[in-house]
């Protein structure tokens, strides 16, 4: 991926923390203007505050150097910001993850296939706090839900055996 690519993709990234009311800077050239690691993206909201390593690939995965991930830990935790690298594909939204949730390689290296990205990241919105991911194992373990009302139950089936007609069953449910 040309650099040019890579600098358009972070500008396209600043921008849109930028419109979600995030205070954000893109640290220009970094890993190359100083000699102190520096993460692609600054950015928070008061509540919640990012050091982000941004990479972008036409292909399929996207690698990052056990150096870029040790780098980006250590200047979040001294910054009081969450790491998070932030990964796009080709013709796919912005996906994030913590550097723990990432695949090592046996060189130490860092991996995210597109099909991981999209089914494990986290997306923009959930990232600056517009939606909340929910999985379909959180829902069927909602405790609150006892399952339908007995009594309407009843109800429903006196109506469907013809005991009882819509209108009274109506005035019992009110």
């Amino acid at each position: 991926m040309s650099q040019a690519k890579g600098d358009r993709r972070e500008r396209e990234l600043v921008n849109a923390l930028d419109e979600a009311g995030f205070a954000v800077m893109r640290a220009p050239a970094s890993g190359s203007a100083t000699e102190r690691e520096l993460p692609d993206v600054l950015a928070g909201d008061g509540e919640r505050f990012y050091a982000v390593e941004a990479k972008s690939s036409s292909g399929d995965p996207i690698y990052l150097t056990g150096e870029e991930v040790e780098a980006l830990i250590f200047f979040a935790q001294n910054f009081g910001a969450k790491p998070r690298i932030g990964v796009r594909f080709d013709r796919e939204d912005w996906y994030f993850f913590h550097p723990g949730d990432l695949h090592v390689t046996d060189g130490g290296n860092y991996r995210v296939k597109k099909e991981t990205a999209l089914a494990e990241g986290v997306d923009f919105a959930e990232l600056v706090g517009q939606s909340k991911k929910v999985t379909l194992d959180e829902v069927g373990d909602d405790a609150t839900d006892t399952g339908p009302d007995e009594e309407v139950l009843r109800v429903l089936n006196a109506v469907q055996q013809g005991v009882m007609d819509a209108e009274e069953a109506a005035e019992l449910l009110e």
